[in-house]
C-alpha cells in the first residue's frame, strides 16, 4: 500500500513538472533553466505546506481522518466491475433508463466531428479587422453624440419658433379679429341709430 501511495505520488509530481514545462513553453518559448531541487526537498515542501493546510482547514482533517479508517470509500471499483451495493435489477434499470440517450449522444459526437474547421485565414482576417471595427464604433459613438445634440438644437429651435412666430402671430390675428368684432358692433349700431332716424 506504502509503495502504491509513492508511486502516485510520484508520477503526479512528474505529471505537474511536465504540464508546468508546457505551460513555460508555450509563454516564454523555451524552457527555462532554474536550478533544480531535489525531490526530497520538494516533497517535504508539499507534506509541509500539507499539514499547515490540515491545520488551518478542519475539514480536510476530518476526510483524511475517514479516510485512515474506511478508505475503502474512497476507492472507486474498476470501471469493468460493477458497484457491489446495487441490485442486478437497480443495475438493469439505470442502463435500460440511459438507453435512449446513447444513439442521440453518438450522433451528436458524430455531428461535432464532421463539422468542419473554418479557415485560419479567415479568422486571421477577421483578427486583422478588429482594429477598423473599434474604429468604426468610435465613429458611431460620436455620431450619436452629435446626433443628440443637433435633436436637442432643433428641438429648442421648433420650440422658440413655435412660442414666439406662431403664439404671436396667433395673438396678433386674434387682436385684430377682436377690434374688427369691435368695429363692426359699432358699425352696426351707427346703421341701427341711422335706420330708426
Amino acid at each position: 500500500m506504502e509503495s502504491a501511495i509513492e508511486d502516485t505520488t510520484l508520477s503526479t509530481i512528474s505529471l505537474l513538472e511536465g504540464r508546468l514545462l508546457r505551460i513555460e513553453h508555450l509563454l516564454y518559448g523555451s524552457s527555462i533553466n532554474e536550478p533544480m531541487t531535489s525531490a526530497i526537498r520538494d516533497l517535504q515542501d508539499l507534506e509541509h505546506r500539507f499539514v499547515k493546510l490540515l491545520q488551518h482547514i478542519r475539514v480536510y482533517g476530518e476526510l483524511l481522518k475517514l479516510y485512515k479508517s474506511n478508505p475503502t470509500l474512497f476507492q472507486s471499483p474498476p470501471p469493468s466491475q460493477p458497484p457491489p451495493e446495487l441490485s442486478t435489477e437497480a443495475l438493469r434499470a439505470i442502463i435500460l433508463s440511459a438507453a435512449p440517450s446513447y444513439p442521440a449522444t453518438a450522433s451528436a459526437l458524430t455531428a461535432i466531428s464532421d463539422t468542419p474547421i473554418p479557415d485560419p485565414a479567415q479568422s486571421a482576417s477577421l483578427a486583422a479587422l478588429l482594429p477598423r471595427m473599434k474604429g468604426i464604433e468610435a465613429t458611431q459613438l460620436a455620431q450619436a453624440s452629435e446626433i443628440a445634440e443637433l435633436r436637442a438644437r432643433s428641438e429648442a429651435a421648433v420650440r422658440q419658433w413655435y412660442q414666439h412666430d406662431v403664439m404671436g402671430y396667433s395673438n396678433f390675428v386674434a387682436g385684430v379679429e377682436s377690434r374688427v368684432e369691435r368695429v363692426e358692433r359699432a358699425v352696426r349700431r351707427v346703421e341701427r341709430t341711422r335706420d330708426e332716424i
